[in-house]
């Protein structure tokens, strides 16, 4: 299965694992790129020498590309990026952020860069910076994203019309179908995250992924928009936010409720009541933890008949 973005990352499938923060480390990247697809080590939530231990354990569990995920307000960006160049990183995923800042420095050292954006004016602005793909995703996501509300098969057609590069579709996407369904609308492929939360290989809380197969369609909400969007599980601290939110509360009353590590606190640590349980709204497809090989397999599996049934009419 080969296109542009199989071959601008050297993998056999057009599937990447998003780089989740408390989620992505060095077993799920591994796994995800020793089945086929680009695994992502998620930097977010790892401190510098955390993420070098990360990248030297990927290097000697895959001799296949894998990458790195890193939020642009990261407070140590440079060391973190220094890392990156030491370690030999060829992929490098950013977001949450000017690309303009990075992109250069890292295409000068031979690396691949893709941008995370979730509108049509920041997929131009990074093209205009040099990046070699963007990740367009759309308001079903998990995690922090835009707060444009826009859909990612509305945004995905949106931003064809106006970039020549390689587009990837995030968002609401944990199946073959949706593959399929976003390749016909004009991505190249495809970038995973709630799906691949759900594995064995997921370095989150037993809790947290049992909280994300019983997950039904309605159990997340996007909130938190004064600070930085985020979609999470109704749980008993969201209920503590909404109430908050009743009273018209400032950033400054958010923040304080929202605390330190509160998405440690439930991703990494288990602790479903009182974290912030970030996950898409395609939890609710999601009936199984699984290895990530298996995941892979049966995404292209059905992505391969569903496309040979539609083709054969």
């Amino acid at each position: 299965m080969q296109n542009k973005i199989t071959q601008l990352f050297n993998i056999q499938y057009p599937i990447i694992q998003g780089g989740m923060i408390w989620v992505s480390g060095w077993k799920l990247a591994s796994a995800v790129s020793n089945a086929g697809g680009l695994g992502l080590i998620g930097a977010g939530s790892m401190y510098p020498d955390v993420l070098r231990t990360h990248i030297q354990k990927c290097k000697n569990a895959t001799d296949k590309p894998f990458g790195v995920n890193v939020p642009m307000l990261y407070p140590d960006i440079e060391i973190v990026m220094a890392i990156i160049i030491e370690e030999g990183v060829k992929i490098v995923f950013t977001s949450a952020g000017n690309p303009k800042k990075w992109t250069s420095f890292l295409k000068e050292k031979g690396i691949t860069v893709v941008h995370v954006v979730s509108s049509v004016k920041f997929a131009l602005k990074a093209e205009d910076a040099g990046v070699d793909a963007v990740v367009c995703e759309g308001f079903e996501a998990g995690g922090h994203n835009g707060r444009e509300e826009t859909t990612t098969f509305t945004l995905i057609p949106m931003v064809k019309q106006q970039v020549k590069i390689p587009i990837i579709a995030a968002g609401g996407i944990a199946s073959g179908r949706g593959m399929l369904a976003a390749m016909v609308l004009g991505a190249d492929a495809v970038q995973l995250g709630s799906r691949f939360a759900a594995t064995k290989e997921s370095s989150a809380h037993q809790n947290f992924k049992t909280t994300i197969i019983n997950a039904k369609d309605g159990d997340t909400h996007l909130t938190l928009k004064e600070l930085a969007p985020v979609r999470l599980l109704k749980n008993k601290f969201y209920r503590e936010l909404q109430e908050l939110y009743l009273q018209n509360p400032s950033k400054e009353q958010l923040k304080q409720l929202l605390g330190r590590a509160r998405a440690k606190k439930g991703i990494f640590e288990g602790d479903i009541d009182s974290g912030e349980l970030e996950i898409g709204q395609i939890a609710g497809l999601i009936d199984e933890i699984k290895p990530a090989k298996e995941v892979l397999d049966q995404i292209i599996n059905e992505f391969n008949l569903v496309k040979s049934l539609i083709y054969s009419y």
